[in-house]
């Protein structure tokens, strides 16, 4: 399964009717940071933001 982008994340979202803010809730993880890592603006090499790419399907 190919990695997806931020773009496509977003529009996962948009598309879903679920708010990444809700998403990050129920898995445990910070809104803020969700919220950066679906954009794009973090590295997501370790810790949490990792966990978080893992999971939107941005990292393996």
């Amino acid at each position: 399964m190919p990695l997806r982008t931020p773009e496509q994340v977003r529009n996962y979202f948009a598309q879903s009717g679920v708010s990444i803010a809700d998403w990050a809730r129920a898995r445990g993880f910070s809104v803020v940071l969700t919220r950066m890592v679906a954009a794009g603006q973090r590295k997501c090499l370790r810790g949490q933001s990792l966990q978080i790419a893992i999971a939107l399907g941005m990292k393996r």
